[in-house]
Formats: C-alpha cells, sequence, structure tokens
C-alpha cells in the first residue's frame, strides 16, 4: 500500500467512488514546506468527478500548516489517482507532521 496525503478533491466521497470504485479510511496529519493556490480544471472528466471547477494545489512556500488525510492506496488506484489528477499536478513524496513519508499532488 501507498500512503497518500489529500488536501483537497480526493477526500470528497463522489471522487474517491468513481476513482477507486470505493471510499477511503483516511487519518488526519498536516504538511509544512508548502503554500495553498487555486488553478482552474477544464479537464471535463475531472469536472464531472468532482463537480468543482477550481481545485486547490499546493506551490513550495512558507505557508501556515496544511491539513488533510492519508490515505492508504493500492498501486493500481495510485494510478488512478495520478489520471484523475492530469496534467495540472505532479506527484512527490514528502515528510508530514507525524513523520510519515507521503506522496501528494503539487501543481504541475
Amino acid at each position: 500500500m501507498e500512503p497518500l496525503f489529500s488536501y483537497g478533491t480526493l477526500q470528497l466521497d463522489q471522487v474517491q467512488l468513481r476513482q477507486f470504485g470505493r471510499l477511503l479510511d483516511g487519518t488526519e496529519d498536516v504538511l509544512h514546506g508548502y503554500m495553498i493556490t487555486e488553478i482552474q480544471i477544464r479537464d471535463p472528466a475531472v469536472l464531472d468527478a468532482s463537480g468543482i471547477e477550481t481545485h486547490l494545489a499546493l506551490v513550495p512556500g512558507d505557508g501556515p500548516p496544511i491539513p488533510g488525510k492519508v490515505f492508504q492506496l493500492t498501486q493500481k488506484e495510485l494510478e488512478a489517482a495520478d489520471i484523475y489528477e492530469s496534467e495540472n499536478y505532479v506527484r512527490v513524496r514528502v515528510p508530514l507532521a507525524s513523520g510519515t513519508r507521503a506522496w501528494v499532488y503539487v501543481k504541475a
């Protein structure tokens, strides 16, 4: 299983059901060293799944702590998350406040 830190739409039930075919159990955690910005989504599949045109994105910086959830995904589910995040994001591994190293999507 692969840990994935989500601070945005991957926490939504409808997105999880569509991308993974199941609801995910997550644990609360915090990310430091990034700031939140917003991006406009144009991918019709992503818009259909989330129902939201403006998504959050991370950029490196000295912002406030970013709360989120860590989900445990299979490799196949992680690949489905890559497809959902499309060209807008890149997946990187980061240390979280708990000491867990997890994947997170940052602005491409």
